[in-house]
């Protein structure tokens, strides 16, 4: 299946992700492949859990190929069914009957935490590293990100999904994005154990090590992100102290700012709503953002010209209209 590579060894369905030179960046080939292994094996009896690993020795998935999205935008073709074919595989993992076990060794952005999170087990060694980057490209969080982004504990998907902050093993554990801790040296160890039809349990037991200690302020965050308006939440962000608000700072100064006032939009309305209503919900306003013109711009600077300069409409986040943020998430 090329950069997917599919085998059932212990009873155990192993998905292979095979495309370590652009990071594991996901495909329509790659969506479908993950689709109908998934398929298969929900009603195949011998296979009793699902195995999600990678080939490359730097990334789990580094999300969807967005510069193959933007180029099919410049071109006026559609670009539609990309999104509509992962978002109906991330449905499948979700709704899988059986074990789903992701080892993320490395980068997990954007699409990659689609492809793990939303499985019932997340081992993470101290290389792995969350993300969801969307805002500095004039997109939003996808994925169905917006339901468990809005559900993780101190507000922290907020932090996520508006400044694109970036979790370490340790802090995705504190929040639940990982679940269970590898080091990295023995990840191929815990891959070989498993797929010799040893309980996860069981090998995690012999790879056993101290699980990091978080080292974000979550109680501070909670503080911050915890306000009842995007507006709101900024303030609170100029004034707060430590090297994470800092950091937050510095990643909104070259974010999209209406993608940020899109995102704080969609996740506070996702706490109410399903995974299925969510995704439907990041389906009709994620096309609406990819025409604008800041996605083309954003994906430009930070993917193609890798400028980092990017013209973004309006330019601050002082200058969004709360009536277009309206139109891009209303009916």
């Amino acid at each position: 299946m090329g950069d997917i590579v599919t085998t059932v060894t212990g009873g155990t369905g192993h998905i292979e992700l095979d495309r370590p030179k652009a990071l594991n960046a996901l495909t329509t080939p790659m969506v479908l492949a993950i689709a109908a292994a998934l398929e298969a094996w929900a009603k195949d009896a011998a296979v009793k859990r699902v195995l999600i690993t990678s080939a490359s020795p730097k990334a789990f998935c580094a999300g969807g190929d967005i510069r193959a999205i933007r180029e099919q935008v410049t071109a006026g073709a559609d670009f539609t069914r990309f999104f509509q074919d992962e978002y109906e595989m991330n449905l499948d993992l979700a709704e899988f009957p059986k074990p789903v076990i992701s080892l993320i060794d490395g980068v997990n952005m954007g699409g990659g935490l689609g492809v793990s999170v939303h499985g019932s087990h997340r081992v993470v060694s101290e290389k792995a590293l969350f993300a969801m980057p969307e805002t500095a490209i004039g997109f939003v969080p996808d994925v169905g990100a917006t339901y468990f982004l809005a559900r993780l504990p101190h507000h922290v998907g907020r932090l996520m999904g508006m400044t694109g902050a970036r979790l370490g093993a340790s802090d995705a554990l504190a929040v639940g994005l990982g679940t269970h801790f590898c080091p990295s040296e023995r990840i191929g160890d815990l891959k070989e154990s498993l797929l010799q039809g040893r309980s996860l349990e069981e090998a995690l037991a012999g790879v056993e090590s101290e699980v990091p200690e978080p080292t974000l302020p979550l109680d501070d965050i909670a503080a911050v992100f915890g306000g009842s308006s995007a507006s709101e939440i900024l303030a609170a962000l100029e004034s707060a102290s430590g090297a994470w608000a800092a950091t937050a700072r510095e990643q909104l100064s070259a974010a999209c700012p209406t993608s940020v006032f899109v995102t704080y939009a969609l996740l506070a309305k996702a706490v109410e709503r399903t995974l299925p209503q969510c995704l439907a919900e990041e389906a009709v306003v994620g096309a609406r953002m990819v025409r604008r013109t800041d996605f083309a711009e954003g994906v430009r600077a930070v993917l193609v010209d890798k400028d980092r300069n990017p013209a973004f409409d309006p330019a601050t986040l002082a200058d969004v209209d709360p009536r277009t943020v309206a139109e891009i998430v209303g009916g």
